[in-house]
């Protein structure tokens, strides 16, 4: 006689009954799981946590600084094309207009001998067909109408004949003055729209270097933004170069010392004076500030410094101190001035 114990769990009891527990347990595990990973693809639950891109380093954002200046190049000389080509495409709307305009001239003089013919026949006292030809508001609607293609074919074959490649020729010259000039316009988008989105890719790649180490600006290509940028990266070479008072360059410096010789390098006189360099260009606003602007402090304009971009200017403080890589915030912002 089989023995039980009085502690046993009445599913050991039962080992049939056991099994279909287990049976059943499994089942409602597999059917939890695949509701929740139709809740997870429906997005009504997250799903596991994707693993976030690591952020570039320096190097490979100098390097891909540099793969943007190499594109730039390439469109430089896509845009210069777009030049050319603009150029003529407005030299032949000209040549068009012009040729339209004598057609036109052309035109009117037939039609003053067409209408003194159609007044000559009408004295006559019959109507002659041309009168409309001079009256209508759209001639070249009447001249499609297979009526009176036939009579002025049979009235007079070499008057018509002229009138309607005068016509004809006149409308080909207007149509091709505005084919012309819409191409000029979609040449002009092209260039605007290429500049734009290659220098604003350029400019982010830029701005992310600038905010990791301000420094490596002075090593990155100079693109899009001429001269005030090519004048920042000569003040950049000058960083850790002793301030001296009155000194401007190229083994000290004060404050406007560094942006006139940095502007000097790229052939823009500036004289060695806040107050004067303050009147040296465009005044603009502090959202519109870009690399090289000029940016001023205090009241009486005594010190100023060059902006590299997010927020950031390079300077020669004070004595004592060296050119540096410095905050605009904390300091007491006079305005800017743009002078190229």
């Amino acid at each position: 006689m089989q023995s039980t114990r009085p502690d046993a769990d009445p599913e050991e009891r039962m080992p049939g009954r056991r099994l279909r527990g287990r049976t059943r347990s499994r089942g409602r595990t597999r059917v939890l799981a695949i509701a929740g990973a139709a809740l997870v693809f429906s997005g009504l639950l997250p799903g596991a946590p994707g693993h976030a891109e690591p952020e570039p380093t320096t190097k490979e954002l100098t390097s891909q600084a540099y793969r943007l200046a190499d594109q730039l190049e390439q469109l430089t000389e896509q845009y210069n094309g777009l030049k050319v080509r603009l150029s003529q495409a407005k030299r032949a709307a000209q040549v068009a207009a012009a040729n339209a305009a004598r057609q036109e001239e052309a035109l009117e003089a037939l039609r003053e001998n067409v209408g003194s013919l159609a007044a000559t026949t009408y004295m006559q006292g019959s109507v002659d067909p041309s009168m409309a030809l001079v009256t209508d508001s759209d001639p070249q609607e009447l001249l499609d109408q297979a009526a009176t293609l036939r009579y002025f074919a049979n009235r007079d074959g070499t008057r018509a004949q002229g009138v309607l490649q005068a016509m004809h020729a006149a409308q080909r010259a207007r149509k091709s003055a505005e084919d012309r000039s819409r191409q000029v316009e979609t040449l002009r988008s092209q260039i605007d729209q290429k500049r734009t989105s290659v220098t604003k890719l350029y400019e982010k790649v830029r701005d992310q270097v600038v905010s990791r180490d301000p420094s490596q600006l002075a090593k990155l290509p100079v693109v899009g933004t001429g001269k005030a940028a090519q004048a920042l990266r000569h003040a950049l070479t000058k960083l850790g170069t002793p301030y001296v008072w009155g000194a401007d360059g190229p083994t000290s410096f004060d404050c406007s010392g560094l942006t006139m010789w940095a502007y000097k390098q790229v052939g823009i006189n500036l004289p060695h004076y806040t107050g004067s360099q303050w009147n040296a260009g465009t005044r603009i606003s502090r959202s519109q500030l870009k690399p090289g602007d000029l940016v001023f402090f205090h009241d009486d304009l005594h010190h100023m410094g060059m902006y590299i971009g997010d927020g950031k200017m390079v300077h020669a403080p004070h004595t004592g101190d060296v050119v540096r890589i410095a905050p605009l915030e904390g300091r007491p912002y006079a305005g800017a001035v743009r002078v190229a």
